[in-house]
């Protein structure tokens, strides 16, 4: 069996915690490629007491799948004490966390990274990017810079501390003498870290080895993304990005998986378009249509809790998308959330100063000029939340479908119509079945 790309489509937001929960019983490993705790996926699971919710932020999904083997992979950057706490709230609910691997190549993120963040994100003032304050940027830029604290480094105090010491002759200077605040201290630093190491131990594994031998005996490896293509540092709406790589390519290069390796790329979609944080957002809703959107579906930040930005669904970045990571199926998100629109405009280009734009502009300039042109598609007004065949739902959502379908470049394959697990619509498989049928 090969392995499977899940990524988004959009800024991030679409529903990629309930697609690799969807996929979660025919897959053998769920590895998160990149990212931290920025970033977090919802997941609605029916028990025998009725639907519960679980928000993750740092784990796979696939942490909640029995018999899957969630792994943090190297491309990823760790808060320990986010971790930990994350895995606690789990085994609290009763979730076996015990098949958890993390590599030993990952980033961890520390405590002066998350000060950092913060204060410099305060100096921009009306330049913020809109980080949410939680290291990960620094630590990124502690990766370039050769300057990171890797995983495996925490079993070793003597390079622990050199690199600690290293980063802050560094960051000290920063601190001090140009935002006005107090030198950390190298020993807290290195005691807080040691003191995880314990725990973290029975963890740490070479992923790719794993994951690379588990291809071999012909297991499936699902390769889940944080954040989205609109959001990668190299191919998103640069400079308001996320600081990691969170297309399919960056599915590799976070895991340790050769792109020989990969046989299929799922994109996650919005029936309509979300966005959290600072940049251009040309189909962004600043009118009742974009509050209707953000209660209908409960758009507020998973991580955060911050309210998310509405707009109509965008077909060019669809098609950017597509493209970029060589998608093969869609997963369409949320579409009983636009029941009741009367009427349901769709951007199919963009106006910037008279000149029509059929794929994203090159420039940032451009595209933050970008009007959207709208197509507009007759909207339904029946409750979507029980249909589970495409036939059945209304001609007008089934028309709908069929249209971004034609418009985004790539199959829509299944198609969300509620939170929870069991509401999803499959018009075709997104795996091939364990017999190859």
């Amino acid at each position: 069996m090969p392995a499977i790309v899940l990524v988004g489509a959009q800024w991030g937001d679409e529903g990629k915690g309930k697609a690799t929960d969807l996929l979660g019983s025919d897959v053998d490993y769920v590895v998160k490629f990149n990212g931290g705790n920025n970033a977090g996926h919802t997941v609605v699971i029916p028990t025998p007491d009725g639907p519960q919710k679980f928000a993750l932020h740092l784990l796979p999904s696939g942490i909640l799948t029995p018999g899957v083997v969630p792994v943090i992979g190297n491309g990823v950057v760790i808060d320990l004490q986010v971790l930990f706490a994350e895995i606690d709230g789990l085994i609290a609910r009763g979730v076996d966390v015990s098949r958890l691997v993390v590599s030993a190549n990952a980033h961890l993120i520390p405590p002066y990274n998350r000060t950092i963040d913060r204060v410099v994100e305060r100096f921009l003032g009306s330049r913020k990017i809109g980080t949410t304050g939680r290291g990960i940027g620094p630590t990124y830029a502690d990766k370039m810079n050769r300057i990171g604290i890797r995983v495996q480094d925490v079993f070793d105090e003597k390079i622990l501390r050199q690199k600690v010491e290293g980063a802050l002759d560094q960051k000290n200077q920063l601190l001090v003498k140009v935002y006005n605040r107090r030198a950390i201290s190298v020993d807290d630093v290195v005691d807080e870290l040691l003191g995880q190491a314990d725990r973290l131990r029975p963890m740490v594994v070479d992923t790719a080895l794993l994951l690379g031998a588990a291809l071999d005996r012909g297991e499936t490896v699902l390769l889940e993304g944080g954040q989205a293509t609109l959001l990668d540092v190299d191919h998103g709406t640069y400079p308001f990005v996320t600081s990691s790589s969170a297309t399919a390519g960056g599915a590799c290069t976070g895991s340790g998986i050769a792109p020989t390796r990969v046989e299929r790329v799922i994109a996650i979609a919005k029936a309509y378009v979300t966005r959290v944080g600072e940049g251009p957002f040309p189909t962004e809703l600043l009118d009742a249509h974009g509050e209707r959107l953000r209660e209908g579906g409960r758009e507020f930040g998973t991580t955060t809790g911050r309210p998310r930005r509405c707009g109509w669904y965008d077909a060019v970045i669809a098609r950017y998308a597509a493209r970029i990571n060589g998608v093969t199926d869609l997963v369409l998100t949320k579409l009983d959330v636009l029941t009741g629109f009367e009427q349901i405009p769709v951007c199919v280009a963009y106006q910037v100063e008279g000149v029509r734009h059929d794929e994203m502009p090159m420039s940032q300039t451009d595209f933050h000029h970008a009007e959207p042109v709208y197509e507009y598609l007759p909207g339904w007004s029946e409750d979507l939340s029980a249909v589970r065949r495409f036939e059945d739902l209304p001609a007008a959502a089934r028309a709908y479908v069929v249209a971004l379908e034609e418009m985004s470049g790539a199959p829509i394959s299944a198609i969300g119509v509620g939170p929870g697990r069991e509401a999803t619509i499959q018009r075709r498989p997104l795996l091939p079945s364990r017999s190859g049928t």
